[in-house]
């Protein structure tokens, strides 16, 4: 259930966006264990001057095709499972869209269970059963 928040400056084609949002959610699913139709984002397309990074800070140089990737997840992940994730996601996205291993950003933050509510108000990660029924099995 981890959420993603994508963010790249203005005026990519739906074609790239879509290619972002696949390779992102195929590593969350190879590397953190993501049911594959667990899936949570949203891509924000900013205007010059709204999407601020520093293009040499630790990495680098950065270009206009910065993505910016923040997951919010319900559970932590080991170090070893982030590190692959970074690695899987900068693998995915240098095939398509065709993105520099420079311009890719990731922040994974955790969240308690009880921070989230898919729907009728209820927070559904509290209940007993809930990870059988997230897996789509019975609980």
């Amino acid at each position: 259930m981890p959420f993603a928040r994508i963010s790249v400056l203005k005026g990519k084609s739906p074609d790239y966006l879509s290619a972002l949002s696949d390779a992102i959610h195929t590593a969350m699913v190879e590397t953190f264990n993501v049911p594959p139709a667990d899936r949570f984002q949203v891509i924000h397309q900013h205007e010059p001057g709204e999407l601020i990074f520093d293009r040499n800070y630790l990495a680098g140089p950065r270009s206009d095709d910065f993505v910016m990737i923040s997951i919010t997840t319900g559970k932590p992940r080991t170090q070893e499972m982030r590190n692959a994730f970074f690695r899987r996601t900068v693998e995915l996205l240098q095939r398509s869209p065709g993105l520099r291993p420079e311009d890719v950003m990731i922040v994974v933050s955790t969240s308690e269970p009880g921070e989230w509510s898919f729907g009728d108000g209820v927070a559904q990660m509290t209940e007993p059963g809930w990870e059988a029924r997230a897996m789509g099995t019975p609980a």
